[in-house]
């Protein structure tokens, strides 16, 4: 501890053990002119004062009005002792100080938090989760961050906007729900603290304390049968994604529309070109089982993402290619009984994509649909003018979906990113 005549010393506290906490730090509390804290923890040092007959003539000031503390520190210039929860620099009062004092002046001890507290009530490992706060934050934080899927997620929650539940609301607005085991954690470290798997948004209870957190754990529930899933349009939490990027998929609405523009036939041969998880190419088999589907994409580990997930669909496409489609023209990967597409979707492609629309006009049917999904305008321009003399028929839709999202009591929409996509037929 420096010595630094009114320093502000705050430390961390696991309310776990408060009167052996106390204990230990009983020759520097009994040295501070002022101490000061939450309430409830307050209350236990003043029970612990009284417990061991100390009189004194400490200040006891509460924390629970920050902006109040703040500028009473600034006007009193006392020997501080601030307790606060688990680590006070991890969402905690910190911060603040740090804002309004010189570092010289300040003196930090953590405890552990209250996440880690929570992880060894389930004897679990927490060095690769994920956390967010939605202490004045908007719900889209918590989209972004959910929608990469992780393997666990600690949730700050903020009371004030429906804490716990809010986050339940949101988790089944984004259809995520079966996918994470939901927890509570109430007053932990306190006698009466509390720790609740939740399996439904009645199992809530009644008298949910404001001092309380959520933790979300990827479950491994067993699949659906392919026969229990619907024709098309399946829930994109169906598919197995990228672990490195979750989430960067063709999402369920877009999909539904691309197999709408194909125009599948019953018979023939479709290219997904950057496949990405396959979702498009291995849909379109459950629409036409007899087509025969290739499926390409360049990232290391496609092919088995595909696989894996044409189990779940129950589809077996005729060939799978992990490389760059230009590599395999030029290294002709594609077998002859396959070489002549029906149907062509090319996802991505970056810079090169015109070079691919080029390779594959070379080697497509007559009669066939070529789909080109895509974001950017400028692309889109560019595209147009290069099918443009080069198919019978050209047309161009864009489309824009939304999803509803549970916004306490109410459902607002969170837009999916617009899609244009860029058709041309060779009819």
């Amino acid at each position: 501890m420096q010595n630094e005549p009114n320093q502000i010393h705050v430390i961390g506290i696991d309310t776990s053990s408060v009167k052996s906490f106390f204990e230990a730090k009983e020759k520097q509390i009994f040295k501070a002119a002022r101490i000061a804290a939450p309430q409830r923890i307050l209350d236990s040092f003043k029970m612990w004062l009284k417990d061991k007959n100390v009189k004194n003539n400490m200040e006891f000031v509460s924390t629970d009005k920050l902006n109040d503390f703040i500028n009473l520190l600034k006007k009193e210039d006392k020997k501080t002792i601030i307790f606060s929860g688990g680590d006070p620099l991890w969402f905690g009062i910190g911060r603040l100080l740090i804002q309004n004092f010189p570092l010289s002046k300040l003196y930090f001890e953590p405890a552990p938090t209250s996440f880690q507290l929570a992880f060894s009530r389930l004897g679990k490992p927490w060095q690769d989760t994920q956390w967010i706060s939605l202490h004045g934050r908007d719900q889209i934080a918590f989209e972004k961050i959910i929608k990469k899927l992780p393997s666990s997620l600690v949730v700050l929650t903020d009371s004030n906007k429906g804490g716990a539940k809010e986050v339940y609301k949101l988790l089944h607005s984004l259809e995520l729900e079966k996918k994470y085991e939901f927890w509570t954690f109430e007053r932990l470290g306190y006698k009466n603290e509390r720790i609740k798997k939740i399996n439904a948004i009645n199992d809530f209870p009644i008298d949910l304390d404001p001092l309380h957190l959520v933790i979300l754990f990827e479950k491994l529930e067993p699949l659906k049968k392919p026969e229990e899933l619907p024709l098309f349009g399946i829930n994109d939490s169906i598919f197995l994604q990228n672990s490195d990027c979750p989430g960067l998929m063709t999402k369920k609405e877009v999909r539904v529309q691309l197999l709408s523009e194909l125009n599948l036939p019953r018979e023939g041969v479709i290219w997904d070109i950057g496949s990405g998880v396959g979702s498009i190419g291995l849909e379109a088999l459950r629409i036409s089982p007899n087509m025969r589907l290739v499926s390409v994409d360049k990232r290391i580990g496609s092919k088995n993402i595909i696989e894996e997930n044409a189990k779940r669909l129950g589809v077996i496409p005729s060939l799978i290619i992990e490389d760059e489609i230009l590599n395999v023209f030029k290294e002709h990967k594609i077998t002859d009984s396959l070489s002549s597409p029906d149907r062509v979707i090319i996802g991505g492609g970056g810079s090169y994509l015109h070079l691919i629309i080029e390779e594959v006009l070379k080697r497509i049917n007559s009669c066939s649909i070529l789909i080109i999904p895509l974001i950017s305008l400028k692309s889109l321009s560019k595209l147009e003018s290069l099918l443009r003399n080069k198919v019978k028929k050209l047309s161009i839709s864009q489309h824009q979906s939304y999803r509803g999202v549970s916004i306490g009591d109410d459902i607002r929409l969170s837009p999916l990113n617009p899609v244009f996509i860029l058709k041309g037929e060779l009819l």
